[in-house]
């Protein structure tokens, strides 16, 4: 099985409702690797690794927003080569 990872930033309504622990939850449920941080400027950053199916699956959740109270308003991915190995995915920052 083929192992992709991708960098995700997102912006828009992110902060403050539950969106991290929300999009862990979703990496959780799909066996999606890697972090979700805060970051300064009120954007989230994900680093996501896991197989194809999946993560396209998880890319459309974070798209989409994964909590109800957020909205996703700018999405920017970039695959990641190589991609890294993270043993879980964890709510960071």
């Amino acid at each position: 099985m083929a192992t992709n990872g991708v960098h995700i930033i997102v912006s828009g309504r992110v902060q403050g409702v539950g969106f991290r622990w929300m999009t862990k939850m979703v990496a959780d449920k799909l066996h999606i690797t890697g972090t979700v941080a805060n970051q300064m400027d009120g954007s989230v950053e994900i680093y996501a690794v896991g197989a194809s199916d999946q993560l396209a699956q998880f890319e459309a959740a974070v798209k989409a927003s994964p909590t109800p109270s957020g909205r996703v308003s700018d999405y920017q991915a970039t695959p990641l080569d190589p991609v890294p190995t993270f043993k879980n995915f964890d709510v960071i920052g």
